[in-house]
C-alpha cells in the first residue's frame, strides 16, 4: 500500500512541476508611443530604456523570486488610426540569458510609424487582443502603455479603458512629460485602470529608464512603495547573486 501511494505523490509532484514550469507570474505587454510627437531620438531612449530596465539585476531578481520565476513580454508599436502593430511577439523570461537576449532584441527593433496622431483607446485595445495569443496561462495581465500625449483619435480612450479591464487586464502608465502639461494628471483620470493600476512618470525621455525600471519592478512584484525608493545602481545580469532573493485613490480599484 505504501508505494502505490508514493507513486501517487510522485505523479502528483511532477503534474505540479510541469503546470509551474508552463505558466508566467505576469504577462506585461509594453505598448510605446511611436506617433509624430516622438522624435527618431526620443523612440530610441525609450527603447534603449527598457532594454536597460530589463537588464537592471533587481528587475532579474523580481523575475526570479515569483512563484513562477517566469514573467512573459510582448513588445507592441502604436501612433494614429490603424497604426499599431506587435513588434516583437511573446517571450516568456526565466534566466539571464533569457533577459539579455529580450533586451538586446528590444533594441534592435525597427520603427514601424512615425507620422500620426496619438490614438490611445486604440492602442489599450490592440494591446489587450495580444493576450488571446499568449502561449502560457498568467497569474496576472497587464498593459505597460507610455506616451507624451493626450488622445487624439477614435475611438475614446475611457470606453476602450472600460472594455480591457473588464477582461480583467490591468493598464499601467508611463506619461514622458517634456511635450504636453497636465499629462500626468491626464494618464490618472482616463487612462490607467483595473486592480492596483498606476501612474510612473518620467520627467522626460532622458528619465525613461529609470521611471520603465521602477514600473517593472511594481509590476512584477506588485509593491507600490518600489517608487518610494531610492534608484539602485543598473546591473546586468547574470551576476552571481541573480539567484539570492528569489497617494492611493479609488477608481475601478486603480493605485495612483
Amino acid at each position: 500500500m505504501i508505494r502505490p501511494a508514493l507513486i501517487a505523490i510522485a505523479v502528483l509532484l511532477s503534474g505540479w512541476a510541469a503546470a509551474r514550469a508552463e505558466t508566467v507570474d505576469v504577462a506585461i505587454v509594453l505598448a510605446v508611443d511611436a506617433s509624430s510627437s516622438v522624435s527618431h531620438g526620443e523612440f530610441g531612449l525609450q527603447m534603449d530604456g527598457i532594454a536597460q530596465a530589463l537588464r537592471d539585476g533587481e528587475v532579474a531578481r523580481a523575475i526570479a523570486g515569483g512563484p513562477s520565476g517566469r514573467v512573459a513580454f510582448t513588445l507592441v508599436q502604436w501612433s494614429g488610426p490603424g497604426q499599431v502593430r506587435q513588434a516583437l511577439d511573446w517571450r516568456a523570461v526565466d534566466s539571464p540569458e533569457g533577459i539579455e537576449t529580450l533586451a538586446r532584441d528590444v533594441e534592435l527593433t525597427p520603427r514601424y510609424f512615425s507620422a500620426g496622431g496619438t490614438a490611445i483607446g486604440q492602442a489599450l485595445l490592440y494591446a489587450a487582443s495580444q493576450f488571446e495569443n499568449l502561449p502560457w496561462p498568467a497569474g496576472r495581465r497587464v498593459i505597460d502603455i507610455s506616451g507624451d500625449g493626450r488622445n487624439t483619435d477614435a475611438p475614446a480612450v475611457q470606453g476602450a479603458r472600460e472594455d480591457v479591464i473588464a477582461g480583467g487586464i490591468v493598464i499601467n502608465g508611463l506619461p514622458i512629460l517634456s511635450q504636453e502639461p497636465g499629462i500626468e494628471r491626464y494618464y490618472r483620470e482616463e487612462v490607467i485602470g483595473g486592480y492596483g493600476a498606476f501612474v510612473e512618470v518620467a520627467a522626460d525621455y532622458d528619465a525613461f529608464a529609470a521611471a520603465m525600471r521602477r514600473k517593472l519592478l511594481r509590476e512584477i512584484r506588485t509593491d507600490p512603495l518600489i517608487s518610494r525608493r531610492p534608484p539602485a545602481r543598473v546591473d546586468r545580469p547574470g551576476g552571481l547573486d541573480y539567484f539570492v532573493a528569489a497617494g492611493e485613490s479609488r477608481h475601478s480599484g486603480r493605485m495612483r
